[in-house]
Protein backbone atom coordinates (compact mmCIF):
# COMPACT_ATOMS: atom_id res chain seq x y z
CA UNK A 1 0.00 0.00 0.00
CA UNK A 2 1.00 3.24 -1.01
CA UNK A 3 0.98 6.15 1.51
CA UNK A 4 0.95 9.74 1.78
CA UNK A 5 4.10 10.83 3.42
CA UNK A 6 4.90 14.36 2.89
CA UNK A 7 3.33 17.90 1.68
CA UNK A 8 6.00 20.65 -0.13
CA UNK A 9 4.93 23.81 0.23
CA UNK A 10 7.33 26.13 -2.21
CA UNK A 11 7.71 29.37 -0.31
CA UNK A 12 8.93 32.83 -1.10
CA UNK A 13 10.22 33.47 2.37
CA UNK A 14 11.69 30.79 4.70
CA UNK A 15 11.95 32.59 7.73
CA UNK A 16 8.61 34.20 7.36
CA UNK A 17 7.17 30.59 6.94
CA UNK A 18 8.56 28.42 9.55
CA UNK A 19 7.31 31.59 11.91
CA UNK A 20 3.94 30.59 10.10
CA UNK A 21 3.98 26.98 10.29
CA UNK A 22 5.50 26.59 13.83
CA UNK A 23 4.63 29.73 15.78
CA UNK A 24 1.58 30.06 14.02
CA UNK A 25 -0.13 27.04 13.52
CA UNK A 26 2.13 24.83 16.08
CA UNK A 27 3.56 22.56 13.98
CA UNK A 28 6.62 20.99 15.79
CA UNK A 29 10.19 22.20 13.81
CA UNK A 30 11.91 18.63 12.95
CA UNK A 31 14.52 19.71 10.24
CA UNK A 32 15.77 23.19 8.98
CA UNK A 33 17.95 24.80 6.49
CA UNK A 34 17.63 27.86 4.45
CA UNK A 35 16.58 26.62 1.43
CA UNK A 36 14.55 23.22 2.95
CA UNK A 37 12.95 22.64 6.41
CA UNK A 38 10.13 19.92 7.60
CA UNK A 39 7.53 19.80 10.45
CA UNK A 40 5.89 16.59 11.98
CA UNK A 41 2.45 17.63 10.65
CA UNK A 42 0.90 14.62 12.77
CA UNK A 43 2.55 11.78 11.18
CA UNK A 44 2.99 13.37 7.64
CA UNK A 45 5.81 15.73 7.18
CA UNK A 46 5.05 19.30 5.91
CA UNK A 47 8.05 20.29 4.11
CA UNK A 48 8.89 24.01 2.72
CA UNK A 49 11.08 24.25 0.08
CA UNK A 50 12.07 27.70 -1.20
CA UNK A 51 10.35 28.49 -4.40
CA UNK A 52 13.39 29.74 -6.17
CA UNK A 53 16.23 27.10 -5.10
CA UNK A 54 18.84 26.75 -8.13
CA UNK A 55 19.79 23.44 -6.30
CA UNK A 56 16.43 21.20 -6.96
CA UNK A 57 15.12 19.83 -9.53
CA UNK A 58 14.00 21.59 -12.36
CA UNK A 59 10.27 20.75 -11.21
CA UNK A 60 11.32 22.87 -7.94
CA UNK A 61 13.07 25.40 -9.25
CA UNK A 62 10.28 26.21 -11.74
CA UNK A 63 7.68 26.08 -9.17
CA UNK A 64 6.39 29.32 -7.77
CA UNK A 65 5.58 30.28 -4.04
CA UNK A 66 2.25 29.18 -3.30
CA UNK A 67 1.78 25.96 -4.65
CA UNK A 68 2.39 22.59 -3.78
CA UNK A 69 3.44 19.22 -4.27
CA UNK A 70 1.77 16.03 -2.89
CA UNK A 71 4.90 13.00 -1.87
CA UNK A 72 3.44 8.91 -1.70
CA UNK A 73 6.08 6.86 0.26
CA UNK A 74 6.46 3.38 -1.46
CA UNK A 75 8.11 0.29 -0.19
CA UNK A 76 9.86 -0.67 -3.29
CA UNK A 77 10.24 2.50 -5.34
CA UNK A 78 12.36 0.70 -8.67
CA UNK A 79 9.10 -1.54 -8.78
CA UNK A 80 6.71 1.46 -8.56
CA UNK A 81 8.70 3.40 -11.26
CA UNK A 82 8.39 0.34 -13.86
CA UNK A 83 4.23 0.08 -12.68
CA UNK A 84 3.98 3.96 -13.59
CA UNK A 85 5.70 3.63 -16.74
CA UNK A 86 3.53 0.60 -17.73
CA UNK A 87 0.49 2.61 -17.26
CA UNK A 88 1.62 5.47 -19.27
CA UNK A 89 2.54 7.70 -16.17
CA UNK A 90 4.43 10.45 -17.09
CA UNK A 91 7.84 10.75 -15.48
CA UNK A 92 9.69 13.87 -14.64
CA UNK A 93 12.66 12.48 -12.79
CA UNK A 94 13.99 9.14 -12.53
CA UNK A 95 14.41 7.22 -9.68
CA UNK A 96 17.62 8.32 -8.47
CA UNK A 97 19.41 8.96 -4.99
CA UNK A 98 19.33 11.94 -3.23
CA UNK A 99 20.72 13.43 0.12
CA UNK A 100 18.25 11.87 1.92
CA UNK A 101 17.18 8.64 0.14
CA UNK A 102 15.64 7.60 -3.03
CA UNK A 103 13.14 10.02 -4.97
CA UNK A 104 11.47 9.59 -8.17
CA UNK A 105 9.02 12.62 -9.48
CA UNK A 106 5.94 11.89 -11.89
CA UNK A 107 2.92 13.83 -13.63
CA UNK A 108 -0.79 13.63 -12.97
CA UNK A 109 -2.75 14.33 -15.69
CA UNK A 110 -2.82 17.56 -15.01
CA UNK A 111 0.94 18.27 -15.09
CA UNK A 112 0.94 18.20 -10.97
CA UNK A 113 4.33 17.33 -9.69
CA UNK A 114 3.50 13.91 -7.59
CA UNK A 115 7.01 12.97 -5.51
CA UNK A 116 7.94 9.46 -4.28
CA UNK A 117 10.42 8.31 -2.17
CA UNK A 118 11.28 5.15 -0.91
CA UNK A 119 10.70 4.17 2.86
CA UNK A 120 13.82 3.43 4.67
Amino acid sequence: MNTLGYVIVFVSDMDKSIAFYRDVLGFPLTHHSHKWTEFDAGGIILALHLADAADHTHTHATTPAGHCQIGLTVSDLDAFHTEMIDKGVKCIQPPKEEHFGKLAVYADPDGLPLSVAEKE
